[in-house]
């Protein structure tokens, strides 16, 4: 019976984390570039219970079978499906159209700088000339930091990436992808990095200058689990409730010695 509740509760827990993750997402539904989480589930490894000290068995230790003792987290994935693409108009809006991703600098606290990797294409311009996205980090082209000169009057963006300014060539924008996404770790909301296994490969996406990307957050469908995630969270609390009673019933009731 114990049991019974620590179970109900695990799966309360696990019905907590995912409407985290859901409500995270909710949130940057109207996010440029950003790519929905989700949550797998998975149960904790069956226990085996046997008999100890059992009169019925002679006083032998006898295996009764396993058991599960609830579910727990899985782990939290990132879906990086591509997001519908908007026309802005805008000179330093750039979307991918198909795979790959904007290399750009970060750089932490300490002062080191590091590549990550975003589908985020809302760029500005700094006074400058550098291209840098909406938290600062410079967008990275073949030379280095893409540049532009501030006092040209048409920045031109090919579906290559290659860069004009007055129909005179300037750099490139890099664009890189990698085989397998399981390798990359997200970094706040819409950028990413590789760790350990990750291997690059060709972007094969091309750039589409005047447009953003969206997010890949579809509202009806998170509403919808929502309204699942609760239900399941509440049949929880009612088999919380149902062993409570019981157990208080057990206590006050079957164990009240009688005068």
């Amino acid at each position: 019976m114990v049991r019974g509740l620590y179970s109900a509760w695990t799966g309360m827990a696990n019905e907590q984390k995912r409407l985290d993750v859901i409500a995270n997402n909710l949130a940057n539904s109207a996010t440029v570039g950003y790519k929905k989480e989700g949550v797998t589930s998975q149960s904790f490894h069956d226990q085996l219970t046997v008999k100890i000290r059992d009169a019925s068995v002679d006083w032998r230790k006898e295996e009764i079978g396993k058991m599960s003792l609830g579910v727990k987290i899985g782990e939290v994935y990132t879906d990086y499906k591509a997001g519908s693409l908007r026309q802005t108009g805008n000179t330093f809006d750039f979307a991918i159209d198909g795979e790959g991703f904007f290399a750009v600098a970060y750089t932490n606290k300490e002062g080191q700088t590091s590549t990550q990797y975003t589908r985020a294409g809302q760029f500005t311009i700094t006074q400058d000339g550098y291209v840098v996205d909406v938290d600062g980090n410079h967008l990275m082209a073949e030379s280095g930091y893409l540049q532009v000169p501030v006092d040209a009057g048409n920045i031109a963006v090919d579906i290559s990436g290659n860069v004009y300014a007055d129909d005179v060539y300037v750099d490139k924008i890099v664009l890189t992808d990698f085989e397998d996404y399981d390798y990359l770790k997200k970094f706040g909301e819409t950028r990413c990095f590789p760790v350990d296994g990750a291997r690059e490969k060709e972007a094969a996406g091309l750039i589409r200058q005047g447009y953003t990307e969206q997010s890949n957050v579809n509202v009806v469908s998170e509403m919808v689990n929502m309204i699942n995630i609760t239900r399941a969270y509440e049949a929880g609390q009612k088999v919380i409730q149902t062993i409570d009673g019981t157990l208080e019933q057990a206590a006050n009731s079957i164990g009240r010695v009688s005068s």
